[in-house]
């Protein structure tokens, strides 16, 4: 398939680019990072961009959504890179979406997928236990207990966990820590009793939530997918989930660069402007290079999802591992360009460079996923 967007893709692609320009540019999270908002975004501002059809591109049109596919959800997920907009987008909109469509039942289905579609309701994945993406490495056990299972453990780095109405957790139902059978998902209302959930800041202004589990039970139907099969069911959201952060690297990387382009265009030094000058011409040269590289192993990853997600891991670990290099180099080489001033919280590009921090974490860093693909490959 050509690595490029067809007519329908370019033309969501301009309307979530003018959408999030216009509605949320990067002095919308200045003003909520500023005021320390609890939410940590802005309900009205998510409520309108759901109307527009964002928040429900993964949901089918049976339950309100646009029953669109992984490039969409890419598309969405790069425009809000190029702002930093803070949106639940990427828990509910693609994760939570994605995992209920694929995996939920006829009641959970129906329970949610509308709601999410709409905007009304949030959805949070407590995969990681630790400071790395390790999903395999999960110790918060689930023992069964009358027609329910009790939960017990916790969970760290859980994004938009603090106002969730509804929580996935990954649990290990059997098997030791560091195996990846022995692993189920259940949906967990956070008011549950026992549910302790604590607010993070991270260093991007973005928020998540560290959530303790103290023998909460949960009913038999709050599973969702295969028992003991969990891990394997998730991965081709996990792999959706990944690609859409890879898009939103991208968005990070494009807009860094273009407004590095326009302060070598005008910053004058020896009264001609320093983009004159040919070392710094070879530096944005290359940093192009890498960025188109990046966006064709992204795209080519969504594309590989929608046709078959369960042969995408390979394409989706090169995408991630590509764009979150990409993205340090874009925002390191704008803030050196950009002279002492690019360090300073009066520019915007430090705030990329957090976003960037906290994205590569996300579901596993380029050295998880370069690992990943050299034990595919048989390293």
């Amino acid at each position: 398939m050509p690595l490029m967007l067809n007519d329908e893709q370019q033309m969501l692609a301009e309307a979530a680019d003018g959408f999030v320009r216009e509605n949320a540019p990067v002095a919308h999270l200045r003003a909520l990072r500023d005021r320390d908002d609890e939410r940590g975004y802005d309900p009205d501002l998510w409520t309108r961009f759901a109307q527009m059809g964002f928040a429900g591109v993964l949901v089918d049109e049976t339950h309100g959504g646009s029953g669109l596919g992984a490039v969409e959800a890419g598309v969405i997920a790069e425009a809000l890179g190029r702002t930093l907009a803070p949106t639940p987008y990427f828990s509910t909109g693609v994760l939570g979406a994605h995992l209920i469509s694929a995996l939920g039942s006829e009641a959970q289905r129906e329970q949610w997928l509308s709601s999410i579609a709409s905007g009304e309701a949030l959805i949070a994945m407590a995969i990681d236990e630790h400071t790395k993406h390790r999903p395999q490495a999960t110790a918060l056990g689930a023992r069964p207990s009358g027609n329910g299972f009790v939960l017990d453990g916790s969970k760290t780095f859980v994004v938009d966990g603090h106002v969730a109405d509804a929580v996935v957790v990954l649990a290990r139902t059997s098997g030791e820590a560091g195996s990846a059978h022995g692993l189920s998902l259940f949906l967990v209302d956070p008011a549950t009793s026992g549910v302790g959930i604590e607010r993070t800041r991270m260093v991007d202004s973005h928020n998540a939530a560290r959530i303790t589990f103290d023998k909460v039970q949960v009913a038999g139907d709050a599973l969702i997918g295969p028992l003991d099969e969990g891990l394997s069911a998730l991965q081709p959201t996990l792999d959706t989930g990944r690609a859409c952060i890879s898009a939103h690297l991208n968005g990070i990387s494009a807009e860094c660069f273009e407004r590095t382009m326009e302060y070598l265009r005008t910053r004058q030094q020896f009264d001609r402007p320093i983009g004159s000058f040919q070392a710094l011409q070879h530096r944005a040269a290359h940093l192009f290079t890498e960025i188109e590289l990046s966006r064709a192993a992204t795209l080519a990853a969504l594309q590989r999802l929608d046709q078959d997600a369960d042969s995408a891991a390979a394409d989706v670990a090169i995408a991630k591992a590509k764009a979150g290099r990409v993205a340090e180099l874009a925002v390191q080489e704008a803030v050196q360009m950009h002279g002492g001033i690019g360090m300073t919280d009066e520019h915007d590009i430090g705030l990329f460079m957090k976003r960037v921090r906290v994205a590569q974490e996300w579901l596993g860093d380029a050295a998880w996923h370069t690992e990943a693909l050299a034990r595919r490959h048989g390293y």
